[in-house]
């Protein structure tokens, strides 16, 4: 006989506990950020970690999180610098502005090409995919 949901407890795996997790997210970051930007190697990199986090989130194998019961009002502002920033970021793409009027992909690169720093963005990167992940 199987219990109802409001009984049943789930256990976390060792695995999914944040004292592992954040280690192996952060050895995962220092790798791929070793890597040259835009390498096929990176790029490889980024869609094996990417597509097992996927497969993570698709999968019963980690412990979920309750969701919000509900929005505040506020979260529909975020919605607004969020759809600015895809707006100016997708048509100075699409227009080739150049150097002229370059995308924020573009003033970011020189910030990315140190190898410490790309970890870092990685590791802000995995830990928000993580995130999804979770919930």
């Amino acid at each position: 006989m199987e219990q109802p949901p409001e009984i049943t407890a789930e256990v976390p795996r060792t695995w999914d506990k944040p004292v592992v997790s954040i280690p192996v997210i952060a050895c995962l970051s220092l790798v791929g950020g070793q890597l040259p930007s835009f390498s096929a190697q990176a790029n490889l990199y980024a869609l094996g970690t990417g597509g097992a986090l996927i497969w993570l989130g698709l999968s019963n194998r980690v412990s979920r999180r309750r969701p919000p019961a509900r929005l505040g009002s506020g979260a529909v502002w975020w919605l607004l610098p969020v759809m600015v920033f895809g707006l100016f970021e997708g048509a100075t793409f699409i227009i080739n502005a150049g150097d002229e009027f370059p995308t924020f992909s573009r003033l970011a690169d020189p910030l990315l090409e140190d190898e410490l720093v790309r970890s870092a963005a990685y590791f802000g990167w995995l830990m928000t995919f993580w995130g999804l992940v979770r919930r």
